[in-house]
């Protein structure tokens, strides 16, 4: 070997060497910086409800998954479609790591789509992944007179919702502001677990924008006595039972291409179906640790385990793969963005 090749290796061992040093010296940073504390897990929903158990299953689990074994905290914070908790995830809490938001998708697109100014920039959180991605459906009481989606084209229909910024708001306003849907929208349901017995009392007719593997899991019954029927596939491609079973994919409905692009663009907020994000400004080497921490609670068996008897989908998204995602969903095109937000644009109930 020559002398210069061993120079080149020298420097390249080197450098390893120190990168593997400072790499330890973050993994100490971090472990001495979390242990002894508490992580606030801060849920942009009512309890009880879907967006909560998916979130209190990971703060059983998170914590060990952190160099210094923080403790979870998790704390309801509704209000505005996760808003309030998405602006105080993003302008109150600590920006130390020590804060985490689990939020409706559509609090990520709300100053990209929404016209309610909020005091967060979606664009600017760490996030820190998704639990899974998800099929969002139009379903109604099947004792009611809409049988097929192009029944709504024609008859109003009462749907139950959050508010504007919630995808239970936001979908069904798209299908009336794209395609002509005669939906009523009542909104001030705080989740999907006070919309769902809204349902059962009768004090509306059904709802667009809640999760299909959520609402087959928590309520079973509903199918085996066909309370309800599944209208339309909010979603990009729809779920396989579903496309099996023939229920329509709603963007498919378009006239246009360019209406197609403003439906999907709204509806890709189901690819990151419950978000968990950290402030801007929480060190790297910490949005790290939890991003790393994150992946690791989802694999755990026992998580799997918990999340296996309570019929709970688990198709986790990473950290890395959702910042990119909400990249490109900020830089579509601006006639499109533009009439995406007229679409989801709040207007008066009937």
């Amino acid at each position: 070997m020559s002398i210069g090749s061993c120079v080149r290796h020298a420097i390249v061992a080197g450098a390893c060497a120190l990168w593997a040093v400072d790499l330890a010296v973050a993994q100490d940073s971090v472990e001495q910086f979390y242990k002894g504390k508490q992580i606030q897990l801060v849920v942009g929903s009512s309890a009880g409800g879907g967006y909560d158990t998916y979130a209190r299953l990971l703060g059983r689990y998170l914590g060990n998954a952190i160099p210094g074994n923080p403790t979870v905290v998790p704390q309801n914070m509704t209000g505005a479609g996760s808003n309030r908790a998405a602006g105080y995830i993003y302008s109150v809490a600590p920006k130390d790591g020590t804060a985490i938001g689990a939020l409706f998708p559509g609090a990520v697109l709300q100053t990209l789509l929404g016209d309610t100014p909020v005091q967060h920039d979606p664009s600017k959180f760490n996030y820190l992944g998704s639990a899974n991605n998800d099929v969002y459906i139009c379903f109604v009481r099947a004792d009611g007179p809409i049988k097929s989606f192009q029944d709504v084209l024609t008859t109003e229909t009462i749907l139950g919702a959050s508010n504007p910024g919630a995808t239970t708001y936001d979908l069904p306003s798209v299908l009336n502001n794209v395609l002509g849907a005669k939906f009523r929208i009542v909104t001030g349901y705080p989740g999907s677990r006070e919309l769902t017995l809204a349902i059962e009392r009768g004090e509306v007719q059904g709802a667009c924008g809640i999760g299909w593997t959520g609402l087959v899991n928590f309520y079973p019954e509903w199918f085996a006595k066909g309370f309800i029927k599944v209208i339309a596939q909010l979603s990009l491609a729809g779920h396989p039972d579903l496309n099996k079973a023939g229920v329509p994919l709603a963007s498919r409905l378009a006239k246009t291409d360019e209406d197609r692009q403003v439906m999907e663009l709204v509806f890709s907020q189901g690819m990151f179906g419950r978000p968990f994000v950290l402030p801007p400004g929480v060190p790297p080497e910490r949005v790290a640790a939890l991003r790393k921490g994150f992946t690791e609670a989802f694999a755990d068996k026992n998580l799997l385990a918990e999340a296996g008897k309570m019929k709970l989908d688990v198709e986790p998204i990473s950290g890395d793969d959702l910042q990119a995602l909400v990249a490109r969903l900020y830089a579509s095109p601006t006639r499109v963005i533009e009439r995406a937000r007229q679409a989801v644009a709040a207007r008066p109930q009937r």
